[in-house]
């Protein structure tokens, strides 16, 4: 049994349900901070950052109201923050489409652990060399000029496997997706 030391406060409760729609919604907040800062090192720092302000400011949040609207606009403070800092290693948007990115309404979508799951099994249905490129590009987030080099063959190759590549896992996972459930 507990005894009232124990019980979280209300405040302590608030938190973790602001910090829960974040963990929910991270592979969203992530992607939408991506399309600002083309980075996924640089990326995932942002995506710590706002996690921390969210943090920092979750008994400003009121449960029930647009988390998405809310995060948004903290995850492109921080996402401008980097730019300005010079953090970034390539060309960003303008601060014009940035603060259009900001404005648009549209709320994340809550299948992206599905989605995941997915492109995962995607990824497993790809030619050897295919699976080879993607990783090199996305998990060891190499540009093609050092995956070329890494797989011994030329950038254009990389760049010509790297767009076939993703566009069978786009077709695989709404393939996957349509797919009656068995």
């Amino acid at each position: 049994m507990l005894d009232d030391a124990d019980k979280p406060t209300v405040e302590e409760a608030h938190t973790a349900a602001v910090q829960g729609l974040f963990l929910k919604f991270q592979p969203a907040i992530r992607s939408y901070i991506l399309s600002i800062i083309p980075d996924f090192s640089l990326a995932d720092d942002v995506v710590q950052e706002t996690f921390l302000v969210v943090t920092r400011k979750s008994a400003g949040f009121e449960l029930g109201t647009s988390f998405t609207a809310w995060v948004k606009t903290i995850a492109r403070f921080k996402a401008l923050e980097a730019i300005r800092a010079g953090r970034n290693r390539f060309e960003t948007l303008s601060l014009e489409v940035i603060e259009a990115l900001g404005t648009e309404q549209g709320e994340f979508r809550g299948d992206g652990d599905e989605r995941l799951a997915l492109l995962s099994a995607c990824i497993g249905e790809l030619a050897p060399q295919a699976r080879r490129s993607i990783e090199f590009r996305y998990r060891g987030d190499h540009l093609p000029p050092e995956i070329a080099s890494l797989m011994g063959c030329t950038v254009q190759s990389v760049n010509v496997t790297l767009s076939r590549a993703r566009a069978f896992l786009r077709e695989c996972v709404m393939r996957k997706l349509s797919a009656p459930a068995p």
